[in-house]
């Protein structure tokens, strides 16, 4: 059974940093390339980052390029994502999500795996 779990989250201030981890069990994940989505207060969900199974490849949405950055160790089963230059925009449940293929598909629909979510809140 594929398990996510998230951890990482917490309060920033504007101009900050955080490092969100990912924990991934129960399937192959050097087969699969992985992601991040959030999904802000009262707004749906969003696509964040993706990163290819082996690395080789990464993608952002236009509303964190430069800031984000996606990395994952096959090692240990972890995929990461560190946030700098936070701003309250960014305020959001931020989810780990397994991808359908090892390349990465920039669009919800190619996410077959979930956690539960990890909180971030930016906020002087």
């Amino acid at each position: 059974q594929v398990q996510l779990v998230e951890s990482g989250g917490g309060l920033a201030q504007p101009g900050g940093s955080l490092r969100l981890s990912c924990a991934a069990s129960g399937f192959t994940f050097s087969d699969y390339a992985m992601n991040w989505a959030r999904q802000a207060p009262g707004k749906g969900l969003e696509w964040v980052s993706g990163i290819y199974s082996d690395g080789s490849d990464t993608y952002y949405a236009d509303s964190v390029k430069g800031r984000f950055t996606i990395s994952r160790d096959n090692t240990k089963n972890t995929v990461y994502l560190q946030m700098n230059s936070l701003k309250p925009e960014d305020t959001a449940l931020y989810y780990c999500a397994k991808g359908a293929w090892d390349v990465v598909v920039t669009t919800l629909e190619a996410l077959d795996a979930w956690g539960q979510g990890t909180l971030v809140t930016v906020s002087p």
